[in-house]
């Protein structure tokens, strides 16, 4: 016998569970976070090299915007010469009384020989103004190698042809003979030889002649990156709409040159810390009594056979600053432009 057929009037019974549901696109989680920004700080945050690094430079530049609070609550401050007041303080041979160059709960890194400065003070002022004079003289070279390497690239022609000479000629130049001879000029353009030149002439003669040769570099490289994409379509598209060069440039090229100029900028701070401590040793850059890592490493060098200590705390704050912004622009470098990485 067999079973039963339904007639094809008799309506099907659809429940709950047998209803097929039609498949819909799922949106993948966190689709709104997959900018390039977005995926550069993920790569960032997983190099611990990087992180630790960006924290260390973070560190010293929180130090160096509070080393006026700091040194109020502390209660000195760079330029008295408590030995001077109390003679205690150094020994007959001007060298500090106490051990390790006079470290105490009074003054926590010592005194300078001789002068019998705090030297936990003046090291907090020297960061300071050493950051100081390097983050201008970035943001200066940055702002001149964008706009020259940018307008080179675009218009190419004899513009190119005269800049890419000019960038040839500055990056020949010997940088550090040339730092030496052109800072007395400079003075010379806006004060006379028999007066003393102020410290705040000399920080802005400082940033104009590390700028005036550092902005080479980062030129050339924008320019190259220009040329490359002035042929791209975007470009080109913006251009048969009518776009002004201005426009072209603004919104076009320079939102794909944010990652070079970023890196090299980051490289670039740490050259010129150098750069600026080492013609504060030489005496060409700021001088004593001004607060200053060079300054500070000129001092030592003349105790630190007797005393090393003075010459010990501006010497490795500097190595650790130089050597941890050298690692967070290689970690920067990798997290913008994963196929550098090596």
């Amino acid at each position: 016998m067999t079973p039963p057929t339904p007639s094809a009037a008799a309506p099907l019974e659809v429940t709950d569970e047998s209803v097929v549901k039609s498949p819909t696109p799922a949106t993948p989680q966190g689709s709104e976070s997959r900018s390039p920004g977005r995926l550069a700080w993920t790569r960032f945050k997983r190099d611990k090299t990087g992180v630790i690094s960006a924290c260390i430079v973070i560190f010293f530049f929180v130090i160096a915007l509070a080393a006026p609070l700091i040194a109020k609550l502390y209660g000195k401050n760079p330029y008295t010469t408590y030995a001077s007041e109390r003679p205690e303080l150094l020994n007959p041979f001007s060298y500090p009384a106490g051990p390790n160059g006079g470290m105490s709960g009074e003054f926590w890194f010592g005194v300078e020989p001789q002068l019998g400065r705090d030297v936990f003070t003046f090291l907090l002022y020297g960061i300071r103004t050493s950051l100081g004079i390097a983050v201008a003289a970035t943001l200066l070279t940055s702002l001149v190698g964008v706009v020259v390497g940018i307008t080179a690239g675009y218009l190419g022609g004899k513009t190119d042809y005269f800049v890419s000479r000019v960038i040839d000629i500055l990056l020949s130049f010997p940088s550090t003979l040339f730092f030496i001879a052109f800072m007395p000029v400079v003075y010379g353009l806006f004060i006379a030889d028999d007066e003393n030149i102020p410290t705040s002439l000399r920080a802005v003669s400082l940033i104009l002649v590390l700028s005036a040769f550092g902005w080479a570099s980062l030129a050339r490289l924008l320019r190259g990156q220009v040329l490359g994409l002035r042929e791209r379509e975007f470009v080109e598209a913006a251009k048969v709409t009518g776009a002004s060069p201005f426009r072209v440039v603004f919104k076009e090229l320079l939102p794909n040159l944010w990652t070079p100029i970023i890196i090299q900028s980051t490289l670039m701070l740490p050259a010129f810390v150098t750069a600026e401590a080492g013609l504060a040793f030489l005496g060409v850059g700021i001088i004593d009594p001004t607060p200053d890592w060079g300054v500070m490493i000129q001092r030592g060098a003349q105790f630190y056979t007797e005393d090393l200590t003075f010459m010990l705390f501006p010497g490795v704050s500097m190595v650790v600053f130089v050597l941890a912004f050298n690692l967070l622009g290689d970690s920067v470098r990798d997290a913008l432009d994963p196929k550098s990485k090596r």
